[in-house]
């Protein structure tokens, strides 16, 4: 058995540290191959070692200046320590470099998103659902986003196709719960919506305080009649 598949039986087994020296051993014997860096790399990120991680992300790039992989990684941890311009521009080039999956499209758009450039991350968000339509926290997200953005009716389809697939989902729930109090008068919705997330979800805070606000308004208004 080779190291490469050495590393992957111990990640497999959650044995970290044995599969950074299968890699880096992987890596010695092949030191002109990139992707053994990234492999480093991705594993020293997995257990969130962001500066044992970077070098083996730069080194496998200098080696490939084109490789989408080694982008993605490095973007990742910027994303994570909350640089998220620097984190936009590297998942740019590696879904250029071609890593074209729904995941690299959906961290591009969070990047923009965190980055308060929301406008700029629909068509991201919308590309990552179109490759994983099946993916409800991707298609929630692009529903809050879509809220955040004033685009209601459409993200009031997402967040009931989530709920037709998952009705206890919570989340669904309370953002359409929110939608309907900020952008309809339609309070009873409001009121259901909010209260199913709270009930599913007892710890979801947010949900009961606005629906307790709305409750307050609703009294205050029979009051003044």
């Amino acid at each position: 058995m080779g190291h490469n598949e050495q590393a992957i039986e111990a990640l497999q087994s959650g044995n970290f540290e044995k599969a950074v020296e299968e890699f880096i051993k992987a890596a010695e014997e092949a030191p002109d191959d990139p992707v053994g860096y990234v492999n480093v790399g991705n594993v020293f990120a997995s257990i969130g070692d962001i500066e044992k991680a970077e070098p083996f992300f730069q080194k496998a790039l200098t080696l490939d200046g084109e490789m989408g992989t080694a982008f993605y990684g490095l973007a990742n941890l910027y994303f994570n320590q909350e640089r998220y311009e620097e984190a936009t521009t590297l998942y740019e080039k590696a879904i250029s470099c071609g890593v074209q999956e729904s995941d690299a499209y959906f961290m591009l758009g969070k990047s923009l998103e965190r980055a308060e450039k929301g406008r700029l991350a629909l068509p991201y968000l919308q590309r990552a659902l179109e490759l994983a339509p099946d993916d409800l926290e991707v298609r929630l997200s692009y529903g809050i986003l879509l809220a955040n953005e004033g685009v209601y009716d459409l993200a009031e389809d997402h967040f009931q196709s989530i709920l037709e697939v998952e009705p206890e989902n919570s989340d669904a729930h309370f953002n359409l719960g929110f939608l309907f109090a900020v952008s309809t008068e339609d309070k009873e919705q409001a009121l259901h919506h909010l209260e199913r997330a709270y009930t599913i979800d007892p710890e979801h805070v947010q949900a009961r305080y606005i629906y307790d606000m709305i409750q307050m308004g609703e009294e205050n208004e029979s009051a003044d009649e």
